[in-house]
């Protein structure tokens, strides 16, 4: 009879019995999920209060932004809060919107890099028709079509895993909701069901990474094309960012997907888990700031603006 109970929350792993070392762990998170915030909520000010950063590409990196934001906020503040209170449980409800809002801030980051090395395509490989191709509000479909995009497939999967109730153990070796230790715990037809939702969607993710390769292949043929090393240079500079964050994005994914989910250590998960949950959303602010001078020029400005300002007052 205890294998058909009825799982009304789950338990998240606990990765130390030491009260002194949750809290540490508490304040070790808080102080990486502020630092990632505040990076990214610069990047978003900088780009909307300067006009010169008024361009397509730079409004898709503060969507990515913003998405950033979402992704370890989905995860990090349960955990400090879980980590200070000394408890590990997570509600049926609290872990089906941990997964939902996942999924759908990680889907539509992708959607976003497909939709960010078109721009660089189009800028570098037709520059006599970016301005006729890329429009205000081409751009603004494309970033409410990655929305949609992330918001439906997150419901399709989230909906089904969660349409019957839970069964068996409802331990969870992770910090957070993951979605592979969810998929142990699912009823055997809802497990075919999402193994087929899977599948199918596998397909669409291998389609946009070839069109990912493609663009990119396009561009780099391009650049070699151009007669002068600073042009090269100014080219090579402008799609930099999208491909470090592209291929920091991509092997977090994989490391994902790919990871054994058998009861490893608790620092192992933790890292693991870390490496696609924090290191994302925590780096890209860095890499816009390090590669891409107009950025990082304006969010300087900003900090100044509001430095004086205060001083004046």
């Amino acid at each position: 009879m205890g294998n058909l109970s009825i799982i009304t929350e789950f338990l998240l792993m606990e990765f130390s019995s030491s009260r002194e070392l949750q809290i540490l762990h508490a304040a070790l998170f808080l102080l990486i999920y502020l630092a990632a915030v505040l990076g990214n909520l610069l990047t978003c000010a900088a780009i909307i209060t300067d006009p010169h950063l008024h361009y397509p590409m730079y409004f898709f990196l503060s969507n990515l932004s913003l998405l950033d934001i979402g992704t370890i906020s989905v995860t990090l503040p349960k955990f400090i809060v879980n980590s200070l209170r000394g408890v590990q449980s997570l509600s049926l409800l609290g872990c089906a919107a941990q997964m939902f809002f996942f999924i759908l801030f990680a889907t539509t980051e992708f959607a976003l890099l497909v939709a960010m090395s078109y721009d660089r395509f189009v800028a570098i490989c037709q520059p006599l028709h970016y301005g006729i191709i890329m429009t205000p509000a081409r751009c603004l479909w494309t970033a409410a079509g990655s929305w949609l995009s992330g918001l439906f497939y997150s419901a399709v999967h989230t909906g089904n895993m969660f349409r019957l109730p839970f069964s068996g153990s409802n331990v969870i070796h992770q910090f957070f909701c993951d979605v592979p230790h969810v998929l142990k715990v699912l009823a055997s037809d809802v497990f075919n069901t999402e193994f087929v939702l899977i599948i199918a969607s596998s397909y669409l993710f291998l389609f946009c990474f070839a069109f990912l390769i493609a663009s990119y292949a396009r561009i780099f043929s391009s650049v070699l094309k151009i007669p002068s090393v600073e042009g090269r240079y100014k080219a090579i500079s402008t799609c930099s960012p999208q491909m470090i964050i592209l291929m920091l994005f991509l092997s977090c994914s994989i490391m994902a997907v790919f990871r054994d989910t058998s009861d490893t250590s608790p620092i192992q998960n933790l890292l693991t888990a870390m490496a696609y949950t924090t290191l994302p959303p925590l780096l890209n602010p860095l890499i816009y700031s390090l590669r891409n001078q107009k950025v990082s020029a304006a969010t300087g400005k900003m900090i100044k603006r509001m430095f004086f300002q205060r001083k004046k007052h």
